[in-house]
């Protein structure tokens, strides 16, 4: 009798190993020997036997002396690239919502949710889809679709699989059966510098019901965020939390070793982490959370023109297609840099008309001058100066700008208003070293920066100041 009869006829839940083996299942898919490691590995997560032949692997994948002898609950997998991360996330989150009956446990009109989270929605949809094509793919999972869109598959046994945004506001108020967390290593947002962390910790009360299964999955990056403390913490350690890292090839064999070799070929330290998985060295954090919350004046958004100071002004421009634009304004009161007033333009927008927004503030702190970056060539000098203010290019790239500012971070010379994109862009930023071993800071793939960049300038601006043959940086 097949595991699928088996699960029609009695209770009996059949294995994660049984589901992907049974022909009549996903044994087509799974079965092969390409998946063994995987087969493993999700076996292992679900307290089944590892057998005498797959101990080395089990030690190389985990770190763990001793193999598990009871399932865990949380899975952290930082894996290559292209070594079926997705698929198996699919295969997962079919097997918790179809397989289970959490219906004695829910509440009259409650239902069981199985969250899927990626960086973005998009991405999320692409594990979506694997899900769609693993329950059509038999005739007993499919008949138990009630309903199905691009974002959710809700099942006949009061169980939904949904796509979910990466916000920490967003996941509450869910009773959760399963979270699927994909390239867990990239999320970002515009509005927490640490999202991943105040995701999972949103999510952990919601799993409490139904005993949720957290399946967070990456190729690694730097060593920061969740994955990297996970790992950090527990990896090689018996536990609740199962922590495995693979190269690409070692979980997926088919992979051409060609591919891998090409891309250590084009960017050394990238490949290493996106098909050997391991985390970067030559990248981290620019500043600490709570370095940069210290300077923040808390509930001050902004300060008035006052006649006994002299103001400054940096400006990060646009074109108003893709980034923001940006001003701060400060000035110094002793030895440190305020920071008055930072305005910020989303896209898309008129440049002109921000233009003339940026010179009529300015035009209140009695400032005639503003410094900026150099995009855009002639554009912002000759915009500026038609509102009667001269737009001088900053000296220095944004790198050196940023590693002027760490120190006045560090010493608390810098009173930042209290906006919390700017703190998250702060906090974000990266220092990257390159082979040669030079320093370079600049925001990570896929986030921003522009207000970071405009308080950045502004303080080396108000930090050319001298007094007494001394920089404000260094008194």
């Amino acid at each position: 009798m097949s595991v699928a009869t088996q699960a029609n006829s009695a209770p009996a839940l059949p294995t994660i190993q049984e589901v992907m083996t049974d022909p009549n299942l996903f044994g087509e898919q799974f079965g092969g020997e390409s998946w063994s490691a995987w087969r493993m590995l999700l076996g292992a997560f679900y307290g089944l036997p590892v057998t005498q032949k797959d101990k080395r692997l089990w030690h190389t994948l985990t770190g763990r002396v001793h193999t598990p002898s009871e399932p865990a609950d949380e899975l952290w997998l930082a894996v290559g690239r292209r070594g079926g991360k997705s698929q198996c996330a699919a295969l997962l989150a079919v097997y918790e919502a179809a397989f289970r009956d959490y219906r004695p446990k829910l509440s009259p009109g409650e239902v069981a949710t199985v969250m899927l989270l990626a960086a973005d929605r998009k991405q999320a949809r692409t594990v979506m889809r694997y899900i769609g094509g693993l329950l059509h793919s038999n005739a007993m999972l499919a008949r138990m679709i009630v309903r199905e869109d691009r974002e959710s598959i809700e099942l006949s046994n009061r169980t939904v699989i949904e796509v979910h945004t990466a916000s920490y506001r967003a996941v509450r108020g869910y009773t959760i059966a399963c979270v699927i967390a994909d390239e867990i290593a990239f999320w970002r947002s515009e509005d927490s510098a640490n999202p991943d962390k105040e995701i999972i910790q949103a999510l952990r009360p919601a799993m409490a019901t139904l005993g949720g299964k957290l399946l967070a999955l990456s190729s690694p990056y730097a060593k920061k965020g969740e994955l990297w403390q996970t790992h950090k913490t527990h990896f090689g350690k018996a536990g609740p939390v199962l922590v495995a890292q693979a190269p690409s090839r070692t979980m997926n064999p088919n992979l051409p070793q060609k591919v891998v070799d090409d891309a250590l070929a084009r960017d050394y330290d990238a490949a290493r982490a996106e098909y050997l998985a391991e985390f970067r060295s030559d990248l981290a954090s620019f500043v600490a959370r709570e370095v940069v919350d210290a300077c923040v004046a808390p509930g001050r958004h902004e300060l008035p023109y006052l006649r006994e100071y002299r103001y400054s002004a940096f400006v990060d421009p646009s074109g108003g297609s893709a980034d923001s634009m940006t001003l701060a304004i400060g000035h110094t009161e002793d030895r440190t840099v305020v920071v008055d007033a930072i305005r910020e333009v989303r896209p898309p927008f008129s440049p002109e008309s921000v233009v003339q927004e940026f010179a009529d503030l300015m035009h209140d702190y009695r400032i005639t001058k503003v410094e900026g970056d150099r995009y855009g060539g002639e554009w912002p000098r000759e915009r500026f100066t038609v509102h009667r203010i001269t737009y001088e290019p900053a000296a220095k790239p944004r790198s050196d700008l940023y590693r002027d500012l760490l120190p006045l971070l560090n010493a608390g010379r810098i009173e930042l208003p209290d906006n919390d994109r700017l703190t998250t862009q702060l906090c974000s930023l990266e220092r990257r070293t390159s082979r040669g071993g030079k320093d370079s800071i600049d925001h990570a793939n896929g986030a921003h920066d522009d207000l970071a960049n405009a308080v950045a300038g502004l303080a080396a601006m108000l930090s050319k100041r001298r007094y007494g043959g001394y920089t404000l940086a260094n008194l």
